[in-house]
């Protein structure tokens, strides 16, 4: 029987890769790959196998999709930021009965779900950032679910995220869930990106109050109310994907029965406009 040894909501910020290189930015993002690399060292010191990583930077219109590959190989660069991510190399295995065991529990419970092994499926940077920092020696296994979902409502994304729990324990892996997504997500507006110095600046002092409000309440253990509060969240602070990679996670995590807390590896900080951190959640087994 498997289960989840390891929960966490990343971070993903390009400008991570871009602190490793020599430049304006080296250095700069230190403090949010430590994070990474704890949770990578947190993850094989728990036992895991596999990393299921929820990412918001695989846009889906329709259905709930799982890049089940049972190999991952390619070069990456970004279509969005071509600028901070490009010849990304990457090679990992996957763990494709995993991604079917999930996709099978989520239509059990009625949500459309696909696993896939179309070798020319790549991953995408919500994915690849994490796992460049978490799984440097590609030791551990991949396996993504899309949670960019343009038509997908909070409902179905919480019973998916119970379907990952189910599918995890029907496996004989043990998983690291890794929510990768942001708190508030309003880029700056480009045509004022640069006089605000955009790459290490808030956009909202309003987001940036309700980003440091949501991590009180996850590390205080008060996740009803943050639950409660979610789906406003998401709207009014721009949560990137609207959130469902949050969502996927606290409902593996048993939605409001979650009695854990969250603790702050990587402080919270800025980004592009963003809000950022990494948070990892207590698990009780």
């Amino acid at each position: 029987m498997g289960r989840i040894v390891l929960a966490a909501k990343t971070t993903h910020v390009p400008t991570m890769l871009l602190s490793e290189m020599d430049g304006p930015l080296k250095g700069k993002r230190q403090a949010a790959i430590d994070g990474h690399r704890e949770i990578g060292r947190r993850a094989r010191a728990a036992g895991a196998d596999t990393f299921v990583v929820l990412d918001t930077h695989w846009l889906v219109n329709a259905g709930y999709h799982i890049n089940a590959n049972h190999h991952f190989k390619g070069c990456y660069a970004s279509n969005e930021f071509p600028q901070f991510i490009q010849g990304l190399d990457y090679d990992y295995q996957g763990n494709a009965a995993l991604g079917d065991l999930i996709a099978e529990k989520a239509v059990g419970r009625g949500v459309h779900t696909l696993s896939h092994q179309v070798e020319s499926l790549g991953l995408e940077y919500g994915t690849l950032v994490p796992m460049h920092f978490m799984n440097p020696q590609s030791d551990l296994k991949v396996v993504s679910i899309a949670a960019w979902c343009t038509v997908h409502s909070h409902e179905a994304s919480c019973k998916l995220g119970q379907a990952i729990r189910e599918g995890i324990e029907a496996s004989d892996s043990n998983v690291a869930l890794i929510a990768s997504g942001s708190l508030s997500h309003k880029i700056w507006p480009n045509d004022i990106y640069a006089e605000n110095n955009g790459t290490f600046t808030i956009s909202s002092e309003f987001n940036r109050q309700v980003d440091l409000h949501v991590l009180d309440l996850w590390k205080s253990g008060d996740v009803g109310t943050f639950l409660k509060m979610l789906p406003d969240y998401a709207e009014y602070c721009d949560g990137e994907g609207n959130m469902h990679d949050t969502v996927m996670l606290f409902g593996a995590l048993g939605w409001d029965d979650y009695t854990g807390k969250g603790e702050v590896v990587t402080e919270y900080f800025p980004s592009s406009g963003t809000g950022q951190t990494n948070v990892v959640f207590s698990l009780e087994h």
